[in-house]
């Protein structure tokens, strides 16, 4: 996904809530409307209309541009102190560059590095099983099925993921862990990286908890 896209939905989504003020809203990308622009009606043709719409959306919109970072503007946002406008991002931003253009749009006061060990990481993805058609996952070592193979809830049959394949992964973490060093070293300037260490649940949330009450109770 283009950084301006992922951008849009997270302005639309914390202006929504209150979180910050002073923007401009945008309409929300949808499968009818990005067919509907291009012009698109056949059900076959409607994947290629929203990449194309998309496309011509970006190009048309003043907040979407090529560079994402030079057309965001912090002057144009407010945002409140109001713990009912608290909110958590996972999962982006992933590069120093992304991270730069939130920082703009509203201030972060905290950011958790999460750390596993990558061999109990790839030992958990090998021993990972779904049942496809309800996305209920299972793992062998510690949420294992009732009966081995067969889900829970329908007793059909489990299957592995196509990707879950330990050699992959590896690949993606090691890919992972290279483009996240600007990352982490853009938020531990700003004072507001912690990194919490373990090889579950049970070890991370303890930590996690401590940190929130430490830094916000």
């Amino acid at each position: 996904m283009p950084d301006g896209m992922i951008l849009r939905l997270i302005v639309n989504e914390l202006s929504r809530r209150g979180c910050i003020g002073g923007s401009r809203m945008h309409e929300p990308y949808t499968l009818n409307s990005m067919a509907a622009l291009s012009g698109a009606s056949a059900a076959a043709d409607a994947e290629a209309a929203v990449l194309s719409a998309m496309a011509q959306a970006a190009r048309d919109d003043g907040f979407i541009t090529d560079s994402v970072v030079d057309s965001v503007d912090s002057r144009q946002y407010t945002y409140s102190d109001e713990p009912s406008a608290s909110f958590i991002l996972d999962g982006y931003p992933r590069t120093a560059a992304q991270a730069a253009t939130v920082d703009k749009i509203i201030p972060i006061n905290l950011v958790v590095n999460i750390v596993t060990p990558m061999e109990i990481i790839l030992e958990r993805i090998s021993n990972r099983w779904i049942h496809a058609a309800s996305g209920r996952v299972y793992n062998t070592t510690f949420n294992a099925p009732r009966v081995a193979g067969k889900d829970d809830v329908t007793g059909e049959a489990l299957t592995r993921r196509e990707d879950d394949d330990p050699q992959v992964w590896k690949a993606r973490l090691d890919g992972f862990h290279k483009a996240c060093q600007p990352l982490l070293e853009h938020y531990d300037r700003m004072g507001v990286l912690v990194t919490v260490q373990g090889d579950s649940s049970d070890e991370i949330t303890p930590k996690l908890l401590g940190e929130f009450e430490r830094r916000f109770c």
